[in-house]
């Protein structure tokens, strides 16, 4: 299961949702572990999927004990090597905001820094 890649994930109405491409069998599905700060979470469903082979639906059910401030990161991983397949990050709370606020100030520092040195070049250019 080397070649497996995790894509599309989004989390629609308290589930995960994930494709896994590049299984090598239609008929059983893989063995994927999915941990939180090292420990698995249970309740992964996996489906083939109807149009293309080799490819799996993966559906978890975020548990509600997950969802607290800061940032939550879940790992795919296969089981069978421990190689990470994925990951996905959920965002909570507020303590993100102060960090999101210092983002978006660095980003329109980074901007403004940007604009004025295009003015800068504009109207060298232009001598």
């Amino acid at each position: 299961m080397n070649n497996l890649t995790l894509i599309a994930t989004h989390l629609s109405q308290g589930t995960l949702k994930a494709v896994l491409v590049g299984a090598p069998s239609d008929i059983s599905p893989p063995a994927i572990e999915i941990t939180h700060h090292g420990k698995p979470l249970s309740g992964l469903t996996i489906e083939a999927t109807r149009d293309k082979k080799g490819e799996w639906n993966l559906h978890l059910p975020i548990p509600p004990e997950l969802l607290s401030d800061g940032v939550q990161t879940l790992l795919f991983t296969d089981p069978s090597n421990g190689a990470t397949l994925g990951s996905f990050t959920i965002l909570c709370g507020d303590a993100l905001d102060e960090d999101i606020r210092a983002e978006m100030a660095l980003l329109r520092a980074e901007l403004d820094l940007l604009k004025s040195a295009f003015r800068r070049h504009c109207r060298e250019s232009v001598r």
